[in-house]
């Protein structure tokens, strides 16, 4: 005799089944079809011939492709490091005993709602004509031109607003694992005679560690991906000198003909973020069980 399902078995597939559904036509039906174009000359338009794996071993051999490879890659190394040093200060700030605290949390939190295009534009605006215009009024010669235009230092302003923004999510979860410490181990640690630094290192530090890796993981892969940014920046300019993977593919992608092959190189960009955030989170939670 066949069991028949209770009223909480119906009501968890009748949640489940259309959530399945749904991740399956918009996230896992379009990876398929990627890769299936990625095996393809196809240029967006019109017909196409199956290539193989053409384009990704022309990938390897692409100059431009390898150029954005290594803006991304020190964009997200630098920006990874600033976003969590800065969300542990404000984080340790706005859990402290500070006057207005709760105004604080809700102010800075601000950057974190507002758009990536937005943001960018608004910035955009900043870098172009505010910062020369004060160069110009003080005499301050490296302020008079937009950094915008300077190959050389276009990506510090990149990385300016990716870091502005992203600090507000990252500091919340700081904030969280800074009230998951009880107090009695701050008050154990003062009678043993430590200093705040030594504090923060030897008792805080190790008791948060489980909220660092999810920050780094989270951080990192939101760098990898940066585009906001690029768009409504620099579009990938000065000379392509700010050109991230993620622009690169939408760019060449969606108007340069290369459909295809943007598409292969969005295979590969995905499979380096799985490979990178399975690496942290092996390192970082040995690191947790080492603590």
């Amino acid at each position: 005799m066949k069991n028949k399902m209770t009223n909480k078995e119906k009501t968890f597939l009748a949640i489940i089944i259309p959530v399945v559904i749904l991740f399956f036509i918009f996230n896992t039906l379009p990876m398929i079809k990627g890769f299936i174009y990625s095996l393809t000359n196809y240029k967006g338009y019109g017909s196409y011939q199956f290539v193989g794996f053409r384009n990704y071993i022309d990938l390897f051999s692409d100059v431009r492709v390898g150029k954005s490879y290594l803006f991304t890659f020190k964009y997200a190394l630098v920006g990874t490091v600033l976003v969590n040093v800065l969300s542990i200060i404000m984080a340790l700030a706005l859990n402290a005993q500070i006057r207005f605290k709760s105004a604080l949390r809700g102010i800075y939190f601000v950057p974190n709602i507002l758009g990536g295009l937005v943001v960018g534009y608004i910035f955009s605006f900043f870098f172009t004509y505010i910062l020369p215009a004060v160069g110009d009024t003080f005499n301050i010669s490296w302020l008079q031109n937009s950094i915008l235009a300077s190959e050389k230092y276009a990506w510090i302003a990149v990385i300016v607003v990716g870091v502005w923004q992203a600090v507000a999510m990252n500091t919340i979860i700081y904030i969280s694992g800074l009230q998951t410490v009880p107090e009695e181990v701050y008050e154990a640690s003062m009678l043993d005679g430590v200093n705040k630094w030594q504090q923060f290192w030897k008792v805080t530090f190790p008791l948060i560690m489980p909220f660092v890796t999810i920050n780094l993981v989270l951080s990192t892969k939101n760098m990898l991906m940066v585009f906001d940014q690029i768009m409504s920046l620099t579009k990938g300019g000065p000379a392509q000198s700010t050109e991230s993977i993620s622009y690169l593919i939408y760019q060449n992608g969606m108007s340069g003909g290369q459909f295809g092959f943007q598409s292969a190189n969005a295979v590969i960009f995905f499979l380096i973020i799985v490979g990178i955030s399975l690496f942290q989170m092996t390192v970082l939670n040995k690191k947790e069980e080492q603590l």
